[in-house]
């Protein structure tokens, strides 16, 4: 294949990828056909999906993928600048993450969609995050990290990343939220539960 050739590959897939986010956050999962993600996409028939993607679960995965892509690079923008320790690490890490659903809204109501309604024959989850990513292993490893470092105190960072990841992902439903004071909330919350010698 040229490289032209995969560069419009990716760009179509791109396009049909960004299409299906808008049609899932507008119309639901179940209601996100092929033929109305095409008239969205702007392309003239449903077989160019089809050439793309196997069927509606590969293009849901490539859903996915593409909304965890995009909020790890929103996020690990700021991440990286981080020079502080790990509690700014992780107050940066849920200010960010709260600012990215401000920012990417339908995103957000795309994934939430999916997660919620799309699901295997036999009743199971279509996409597991951590099929595509894995957010809480990577905070429990930033925790013990903290821990081994005794900036923190000692607490089940398995635990913590999950807690901390649920109350990141409660905010994701709820409308006109204030990212900023939420996040505060969060922060002040969480460094007062990891921390080594809590004020």
């Amino acid at each position: 294949m040229r490289v032209n050739d995969t560069v419009a590959t990716g760009a179509r897939r791109a396009q049909i990828v960004s299409a299906a986010i808008d049609t899932i956050a507008e119309l639901g999962y179940g209601n996100a056909s092929f033929a109305r993600i095409a008239k969205r996409a702007g392309i003239s028939s449903t077989r160019l999906i089809s050439y793309h993607f196997d069927d509606k679960a590969d293009l849901v995965r490539a859903v996915v993928a593409a909304v965890f892509a995009e909020a790890a690079d929103f996020m690990g923008k700021r991440l990286r600048a981080v020079t502080g320790d790990r509690l700014e690490l992780l107050a940066t890490y849920i200010e960010s993450n709260l600012e990215f659903f401000v920012e990417r809204p339908a995103a957000i109501r795309a994934y939430l969609e999916i997660a919620m309604s799309a699901r295997t024959d036999d009743g199971a989850m279509l996409v597991r995050p951590e099929e595509v990513d894995d957010p809480e292993s990577r905070l429990a490893a930033m925790f013990r990290e903290g821990q081994a470092a005794g900036e923190f105190r000692e607490f089940d960072a398995a635990v913590m990343a999950t807690t901390v990841r649920a109350a990141i992902d409660a905010a994701a439903g709820r409308p006109g939220l204030d990212p900023h004071a939420y996040a505060a909330e969060l922060v002040a919350l969480f460094t007062r539960a990891i921390r080594k010698d809590p004020v």
